[in-house]
C-alpha cells in the first residue's frame, strides 16, 4: 500500500507535524513523518533530515551550512531528489512558513500530476506561482501562523489531513478510453473556435489535452512533453511568447518551447494571439504602455495590441527555436489574422503588425526535411484553417 508522506521542519513544526501525521493514519492511510529541518534535528521522525540531506549531490555538508538561505535551498534540492526515489509515496502533504513552503514544494514538483499534493501555508493567500509552478499543488490557506494547535489551527490542519486521505482513499480510476495517444494543444480565448475544432476532429482517436496559454498552461504542457506523456503537440497559441518578450503578465518563461527541442516530439504551431500583450485590471498597465491600443477582455484582463517592432522580435525569436527542433515541424502562418480580435473590423487588425512577425519568420527560417512553413490565406479561426492543422497532424504522426 502506499503511503503518505507529511513532511516539515520538525525541529520548530513537530506537534503540527505529528498532528497531521495522527489524523491522516486515523483516517486509514499509513503515513510516513519526514523531517526537513535545516537546524537542530526534530523527534519522531520516521525519515530525518540527515536522511533527506544525504541525497543532495553535496551530501550532508552541502545542506548543513549555518546559513539559513543556503541550507533552505540546499534542503530543497535534497528534498525533491529524495520524493522523487520513493516508490511507496501515494501523496505528499507539508505546512509551515515560508522554509517550509520552499522546500516542500520543490519536492512537489518532482512527483508526476495526479499524485496528491497539499500544501498549508501562511503564503497560501499570496502569489503562489513560484511554489506551483507546473504541477498539481494544492496551496491552503493556513490562516494563523503554522504554530501550536489551537482552535483555528487545529481545524485549518484537520481538514488538510482528511483532504490528503481522502485524495488518496479514493482515487481517479483510469478511463477505458486511457490507451488513446494523448495530444496538446494550447488555448487562449481569441484562439478557441480553432482550438475546439482541431480537438473535435481527433477526440475519437487522441486523447486531447488543452492548456490554457496563461504562463503556467504553457510550462505544464511542456512539462508533460518532458515526462514523455504526449504524442504529439499542436500549439495553436503561442502568445505567452509576446508576454515574454514585451513584460506581460502571462508569460512561460524563456524556456518556452525547448522541451520540443529536447524530446524531438512532433510538433504542429502557429501564432495564434501574438497580436497581445497581457496585462491585469486596466489600472495595473505599466505607465510606460499607456499611449499603446489597449482592449479590456474583461474587469481582470486588459490587452495591449503588439507593434510591428514588437512582432518582428517575437517572430525572430520563434524561428530562432524552430530551428534548433530536429522531429516533424509544421509551422502555419495564418494570413487573414492571428485571433478572433485580429480580423477586418475588430479592434486589434493591423495587416502591418501581422506582417512584421509573418516576414521575420519567413526570413530566418532554415530548411530542413523535417520542418515546413506552410502559409494559409485564412484566419486562424476559419474552419479552414483548423483543418490544414489536422491535416498536418495526420501526415507527421501517421
Amino acid at each position: 500500500m502506499t503511503k503518505a508522506y507529511v513532511a516539515g521542519t520538525l525541529d520548530t513544526k513537530g506537534p503540527e507535524m505529528r498532528y497531521l501525521r495522527d489524523l491522516i493514519q486515523a483516517a486509514g492511510v499509513p503515513a510516513v513523518l519526514v523531517d526537513v529541518g535545516t537546524a537542530s534535528g526534530g523527534e519522531g521522525a520516521d525519515v530525518t533530515a540527515r536522511e533527506v540531506a544525504a541525497c543532495h549531490p553535496g551530501g550532508e555538508a552541502a545542506v548543513f551550512t549555518g546559513d539559513r538561505g543556503s541550507a533552505v535551498a540546499a534542503m530543497a534540492d535534497a528534498f525533491a531528489r529524495f520524493v522523487a526515489g520513493r516508490q511507496d509515496l501515494g501523496g505528499l502533504i507539508g505546512g509551515g512558513g515560508s522554509g517550509n513552503t520552499n522546500i516542500v514544494s520543490a519536492g512537489m514538483r518532482a512527483l508526476p500530476v495526479g499524485v496528491p499534493k497539499l500544501l498549508v501555508s501562511t503564503l497560501g493567500s499570496g502569489d503562489v506561482r513560484p511554489y506551483v509552478g507546473a504541477s498539481d499543488i494544492c496551496m491552503m490557506n493556513a490562516v494563523t501562523d503554522v504554530q501550536g494547535i489551537n482552535s483555528i489551527s487545529r481545524t485549518v490542519l484537520g481538514n488538510a489531513a482528511h483532504a490528503l486521505a481522502g485524495m488518496m482513499k479514493w482515487s481517479i480510476p483510469v478511463p477505458a478510453q486511457a490507451d488513446r495517444p494523448a495530444v496538446a494543444l494550447s488555448m487562449f480565448g481569441v484562439t478557441t473556435p480553432c482550438v475546439q475544432a482541431v480537438a473535435k476532429a481527433l477526440e475519437d482517436r487522441f486523447d486531447c489535452l488543452v492548456f490554457h496559454a496563461t504562463g503556467a498552461g504553457g510550462q505544464a504542457m511542456e512539462k508533460l512533453i518532458d515526462s514523455g506523456l504526449v504524442r504529439a503537440v499542436i500549439d495553436v497559441t503561442t502568445t505567452e511568447i509576446a508576454d515574454e518578450l514585451v513584460g506581460g503578465i502571462l508569460s512561460a518563461g524563456p524556456e518556452r518551447l525547448d522541451a520540443i527541442i529536447r524530446t524531438r516530439t512532433p510538433w504542429i504551431g502557429s501564432v495564434g494571439a501574438l497580436d497581445m500583450v497581457n496585462f491585469g485590471p486596466r489600472a495595473s498597465v505599466p505607465a510606460k504602455f499607456e499611449d499603446r491600443l489597449l482592449y479590456v477582455h474583461n474587469p481582470t484582463v486588459t490587452l495591449m495590441r503588439t507593434t510591428p517592432e514588437e512582432n518582428t522580435r517575437i517572430g525572430r525569436w520563434i524561428v530562432g527555436k524552430i530551428n534548433r527542433m530536429e522531429g516533424p515541424v509544421r509551422f502555419f502562418l495564418p494570413l487573414g489574422g492571428v485571433s478572433v480580435i485580429d480580423v477586418p473590423g475588430m479592434p486589434f487588425h493591423d495587416p502591418a503588425a501581422d506582417q512584421a512577425l509573418f516576414d521575420a519568420i519567413r526570413s530566418g527560417w532554415q530548411e530542413a526535411p523535417n520542418r515546413r512553413l506552410v502559409e494559409l490565406p485564412h484566419a486562424l479561426n476559419d474552419p479552414a484553417f483548423a483543418q490544414a492543422l489536422v491535416d498536418a497532424f495526420h501526415e507527421i504522426t501517421g
